[in-house]
Protein backbone atom coordinates (compact mmCIF):
# COMPACT_ATOMS: atom_id res chain seq x y z
CA UNK A 1 0.00 0.00 0.00
CA UNK A 2 1.34 3.29 -0.83
CA UNK A 3 2.39 6.07 1.34
CA UNK A 4 -0.13 8.49 0.24
CA UNK A 5 -3.10 6.04 0.38
CA UNK A 6 -2.56 4.62 3.90
CA UNK A 7 -2.16 8.85 5.39
CA UNK A 8 -5.89 8.86 3.72
CA UNK A 9 -7.75 6.47 6.02
CA UNK A 10 -8.26 8.29 9.16
CA UNK A 11 -10.08 5.76 10.70
CA UNK A 12 -6.47 4.09 11.34
CA UNK A 13 -6.28 7.15 13.99
CA UNK A 14 -7.37 6.81 17.31
CA UNK A 15 -11.13 8.17 18.03
CA UNK A 16 -9.73 10.27 21.10
CA UNK A 17 -5.83 11.40 21.40
CA UNK A 18 -4.59 14.00 23.87
CA UNK A 19 -0.56 14.32 23.68
CA UNK A 20 1.51 15.89 27.07
CA UNK A 21 -1.80 18.33 27.81
CA UNK A 22 -1.41 20.25 31.50
CA UNK A 23 -3.69 22.26 32.98
CA UNK A 24 -2.69 25.10 35.78
CA UNK A 25 -5.36 27.28 38.26
CA UNK A 26 -2.20 29.06 39.35
CA UNK A 27 0.22 27.61 40.78
CA UNK A 28 -1.68 24.82 41.31
CA UNK A 29 -0.30 21.67 38.29
CA UNK A 30 -3.50 19.90 37.87
CA UNK A 31 -2.51 17.65 35.19
CA UNK A 32 0.78 17.65 33.63
CA UNK A 33 1.90 16.82 30.38
CA UNK A 34 -0.68 13.81 29.94
CA UNK A 35 -0.87 11.23 27.05
CA UNK A 36 -3.37 9.07 26.48
CA UNK A 37 -5.64 7.84 23.54
CA UNK A 38 -8.57 5.39 22.24
CA UNK A 39 -9.68 3.56 19.92
CA UNK A 40 -12.78 1.83 18.65
CA UNK A 41 -14.30 -1.46 20.22
CA UNK A 42 -12.04 -0.59 23.18
CA UNK A 43 -12.69 0.27 26.90
CA UNK A 44 -9.60 2.72 28.29
CA UNK A 45 -10.02 2.87 31.90
CA UNK A 46 -8.72 5.78 33.96
CA UNK A 47 -7.64 5.39 37.11
CA UNK A 48 -6.60 7.28 39.61
CA UNK A 49 -7.36 8.02 43.93
CA UNK A 50 -9.17 11.43 45.18
CA UNK A 51 -6.98 14.22 43.33
CA UNK A 52 -4.98 12.33 40.70
CA UNK A 53 -6.36 14.68 38.11
CA UNK A 54 -9.30 12.41 37.12
CA UNK A 55 -12.13 15.14 37.09
CA UNK A 56 -9.66 17.95 35.49
CA UNK A 57 -8.78 15.09 32.67
CA UNK A 58 -12.97 14.37 32.25
CA UNK A 59 -13.33 18.38 31.41
CA UNK A 60 -10.76 18.79 29.21
CA UNK A 61 -12.09 16.00 27.30
CA UNK A 62 -15.49 16.91 27.26
CA UNK A 63 -14.98 20.55 26.67
CA UNK A 64 -15.34 22.55 29.97
CA UNK A 65 -11.93 23.21 30.07
CA UNK A 66 -9.05 23.98 27.53
CA UNK A 67 -5.37 22.67 28.33
CA UNK A 68 -2.75 25.05 28.58
CA UNK A 69 -0.63 23.07 26.67
CA UNK A 70 -0.77 19.75 24.83
CA UNK A 71 -2.74 18.84 21.56
CA UNK A 72 -6.00 17.39 21.65
CA UNK A 73 -7.18 14.74 18.62
CA UNK A 74 -10.03 13.00 17.45
CA UNK A 75 -9.84 10.80 14.76
CA UNK A 76 -6.22 12.35 13.97
CA UNK A 77 -7.32 15.88 13.58
CA UNK A 78 -6.26 18.21 16.07
CA UNK A 79 -9.41 20.28 17.88
CA UNK A 80 -10.01 23.47 20.23
CA UNK A 81 -13.40 22.80 22.11
CA UNK A 82 -14.80 25.94 23.72
CA UNK A 83 -17.43 24.04 24.94
CA UNK A 84 -19.15 20.84 25.63
CA UNK A 85 -21.68 20.92 22.94
CA UNK A 86 -18.44 21.22 20.40
CA UNK A 87 -17.06 17.84 21.96
CA UNK A 88 -20.54 16.52 21.45
CA UNK A 89 -21.03 17.80 17.45
CA UNK A 90 -17.48 15.56 17.38
CA UNK A 91 -19.46 12.33 18.96
CA UNK A 92 -17.63 13.19 22.31
CA UNK A 93 -20.04 12.46 24.82
CA UNK A 94 -20.01 12.56 28.48
CA UNK A 95 -22.09 11.07 31.26
CA UNK A 96 -21.54 12.64 34.39
CA UNK A 97 -22.41 10.89 38.33
CA UNK A 98 -25.47 12.97 38.38
CA UNK A 99 -26.60 12.06 35.08
CA UNK A 100 -28.45 15.17 34.15
CA UNK A 101 -31.71 13.74 34.33
CA UNK A 102 -35.43 14.97 35.88
CA UNK A 103 -36.63 11.66 38.24
CA UNK A 104 -40.06 13.20 37.85
CA UNK A 105 -40.27 13.10 34.01
CA UNK A 106 -40.39 9.86 31.90
CA UNK A 107 -37.81 7.62 30.93
CA UNK A 108 -38.89 8.89 26.79
CA UNK A 109 -38.49 12.40 27.95
CA UNK A 110 -35.68 12.03 29.93
CA UNK A 111 -34.18 10.39 26.67
CA UNK A 112 -35.36 13.12 24.22
CA UNK A 113 -34.27 15.67 27.19
CA UNK A 114 -33.07 18.82 25.25
CA UNK A 115 -33.45 17.53 21.70
CA UNK A 116 -37.40 16.70 21.80
CA UNK A 117 -38.55 15.11 19.04
CA UNK A 118 -42.16 17.45 17.65
CA UNK A 119 -44.84 16.53 15.78
CA UNK A 120 -47.50 19.10 13.98
CA UNK A 121 -46.83 22.82 12.63
CA UNK A 122 -47.47 26.33 14.56
CA UNK A 123 -49.36 26.82 17.74
CA UNK A 124 -50.06 22.67 16.92
CA UNK A 125 -46.22 21.88 17.26
CA UNK A 126 -46.09 19.34 20.38
CA UNK A 127 -44.08 16.79 21.66
CA UNK A 128 -44.34 13.45 20.28
CA UNK A 129 -44.95 10.91 22.47
CA UNK A 130 -44.93 8.00 20.43
CA UNK A 131 -42.24 8.24 19.03
CA UNK A 132 -40.24 9.00 22.18
CA UNK A 133 -41.82 5.85 23.50
CA UNK A 134 -41.18 3.67 20.95
CA UNK A 135 -37.34 4.81 20.03
CA UNK A 136 -36.35 5.40 23.63
CA UNK A 137 -37.45 1.29 24.05
CA UNK A 138 -36.05 0.22 20.78
CA UNK A 139 -32.21 1.93 21.61
CA UNK A 140 -32.64 0.44 25.06
CA UNK A 141 -33.10 -3.01 23.70
CA UNK A 142 -30.32 -2.69 21.23
CA UNK A 143 -28.13 -2.87 24.16
CA UNK A 144 -29.76 -5.23 25.88
CA UNK A 145 -32.03 -2.99 28.22
CA UNK A 146 -35.70 -3.97 28.15
CA UNK A 147 -37.78 -1.47 30.18
CA UNK A 148 -40.98 -2.04 31.34
CA UNK A 149 -42.54 1.24 30.73
CA UNK A 150 -41.08 4.36 28.90
CA UNK A 151 -43.79 6.36 30.63
CA UNK A 152 -42.69 5.49 34.22
CA UNK A 153 -40.38 8.41 35.67
CA UNK A 154 -36.87 7.59 35.80
CA UNK A 155 -36.56 8.40 39.85
CA UNK A 156 -38.89 5.06 39.77
CA UNK A 157 -35.47 3.16 38.12
CA UNK A 158 -32.57 1.66 39.88
CA UNK A 159 -29.06 3.64 39.86
CA UNK A 160 -27.93 1.07 37.09
CA UNK A 161 -30.99 1.54 35.19
CA UNK A 162 -30.90 5.03 35.43
CA UNK A 163 -26.93 5.04 33.83
CA UNK A 164 -28.14 2.70 31.39
CA UNK A 165 -30.71 5.14 29.98
CA UNK A 166 -28.16 7.65 29.72
CA UNK A 167 -26.07 5.36 27.73
CA UNK A 168 -28.47 4.15 25.35
CA UNK A 169 -29.21 7.97 25.01
CA UNK A 170 -25.63 9.27 24.19
CA UNK A 171 -25.04 5.92 21.85
CA UNK A 172 -28.62 7.03 19.95
CA UNK A 173 -27.34 10.72 19.47
CA UNK A 174 -24.20 9.78 17.50
CA UNK A 175 -21.38 9.31 20.02
CA UNK A 176 -18.33 7.72 18.93
CA UNK A 177 -16.44 8.27 22.20
CA UNK A 178 -18.42 7.71 25.83
CA UNK A 179 -17.02 9.03 28.99
CA UNK A 180 -18.11 7.85 31.55
CA UNK A 181 -17.41 9.33 35.01
CA UNK A 182 -17.72 6.91 37.95
CA UNK A 183 -20.53 6.13 37.28
CA UNK A 184 -20.59 2.54 39.57
CA UNK A 185 -19.19 4.88 42.22
CA UNK A 186 -22.51 5.14 44.40
CA UNK A 187 -23.96 1.22 43.00
CA UNK A 188 -24.12 -2.28 44.44
CA UNK A 189 -22.65 -5.05 43.47
CA UNK A 190 -25.49 -6.32 41.56
CA UNK A 191 -26.23 -2.40 39.82
CA UNK A 192 -22.39 -2.26 39.21
CA UNK A 193 -22.67 -4.89 37.18
CA UNK A 194 -25.89 -4.29 35.42
CA UNK A 195 -23.78 -1.13 34.46
CA UNK A 196 -20.41 -3.27 33.16
CA UNK A 197 -22.69 -5.01 30.92
CA UNK A 198 -23.74 -2.25 29.46
CA UNK A 199 -20.35 -0.64 28.94
CA UNK A 200 -19.43 -3.89 27.36
CA UNK A 201 -22.27 -3.49 24.52
CA UNK A 202 -21.46 -0.03 24.16
CA UNK A 203 -17.90 -1.56 23.00
CA UNK A 204 -19.31 -4.44 20.86
CA UNK A 205 -21.32 -1.51 19.19
CA UNK A 206 -17.74 0.12 18.00
CA UNK A 207 -17.83 2.73 20.11
CA UNK A 208 -14.47 3.99 22.88
CA UNK A 209 -14.96 3.98 25.78
CA UNK A 210 -13.55 5.51 28.27
CA UNK A 211 -13.90 4.71 32.26
CA UNK A 212 -12.87 6.55 35.23
CA UNK A 213 -12.98 5.23 38.11
CA UNK A 214 -10.88 4.77 41.33
CA UNK A 215 -12.53 1.13 41.51
CA UNK A 216 -9.97 -0.67 40.50
CA UNK A 217 -11.88 -4.24 40.54
CA UNK A 218 -14.81 -2.92 38.02
CA UNK A 219 -11.76 -1.85 36.15
CA UNK A 220 -10.22 -4.98 35.63
CA UNK A 221 -13.91 -6.53 34.67
CA UNK A 222 -14.16 -4.72 31.79
CA UNK A 223 -11.11 -2.66 30.58
CA UNK A 224 -9.20 -3.44 28.04
CA UNK A 225 -6.12 -0.95 28.17
CA UNK A 226 -5.85 0.96 32.11
CA UNK A 227 -4.17 4.52 32.05
CA UNK A 228 -2.98 5.02 35.98
CA UNK A 229 -3.20 8.92 36.83
CA UNK A 230 -1.21 10.16 40.10
CA UNK A 231 -1.13 13.26 41.51
CA UNK A 232 -1.72 14.94 38.09
CA UNK A 233 0.48 12.74 36.46
CA UNK A 234 0.00 9.53 34.16
CA UNK A 235 2.10 7.18 35.34
CA UNK A 236 1.53 4.21 32.67
CA UNK A 237 -0.55 2.88 30.52
CA UNK A 238 -0.92 -1.05 30.47
CA UNK A 239 -3.09 -3.89 29.09
CA UNK A 240 -4.56 -6.21 31.42
CA UNK A 241 -2.02 -8.89 30.50
CA UNK A 242 0.36 -6.75 31.86
CA UNK A 243 -1.01 -5.40 34.82
CA UNK A 244 -2.93 -7.83 37.32
CA UNK A 245 -5.70 -6.08 39.20
CA UNK A 246 -3.40 -6.59 42.93
CA UNK A 247 -0.59 -4.20 41.05
CA UNK A 248 -3.28 -1.53 39.31
CA UNK A 249 -4.17 -1.45 43.42
CA UNK A 250 -0.55 -0.89 44.25
CA UNK A 251 0.29 1.74 41.64
CA UNK A 252 -2.95 3.74 41.89
CA UNK A 253 -2.19 4.52 46.19
CA UNK A 254 1.43 4.14 45.28
CA UNK A 255 3.24 0.94 46.75
CA UNK A 256 5.99 3.40 49.38
CA UNK A 257 2.66 4.76 51.20
CA UNK A 258 1.49 1.25 51.35
CA UNK A 259 4.14 0.27 53.14
CA UNK A 260 4.76 3.09 55.26
CA UNK A 261 1.51 2.72 56.81
CA UNK A 262 1.77 -1.15 57.02
CA UNK A 263 4.55 -0.04 59.18
CA UNK A 264 3.21 2.49 60.85
CA UNK A 265 0.35 0.00 61.74
CA UNK A 266 2.29 -2.43 63.28
CA UNK A 267 4.02 -0.12 65.34
CA UNK A 268 0.92 0.82 66.44
CA UNK A 269 0.10 -2.86 67.36
CA UNK A 270 2.96 -3.99 69.27
CA UNK A 271 2.98 -0.52 71.15
CA UNK A 272 -0.50 -2.04 72.52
Amino acid sequence: MSQATSQSKPQSAPLLAVRSISKFFGSVIALNEVSMHVNAHEVLCLLGDNGAGKSTLIKILSGVYRPDTGEYLVEGQAVDFNSPREALEHGIATVYQDLAMIPLMSIARNFFLGSEPVKGRGVFRRFDIDFAATTAREEMAKMGIDIRDPSQPVGTLSGGERQSVAIARAVYFGAKVLILDEPTAALGVKQAGVVLRYVAQARARGLGVIFITHNPHHAHAVGDRFTILKRGRAIGTYTKAELSREEMMRMMSGSDELDALSHELSQLEQAQ
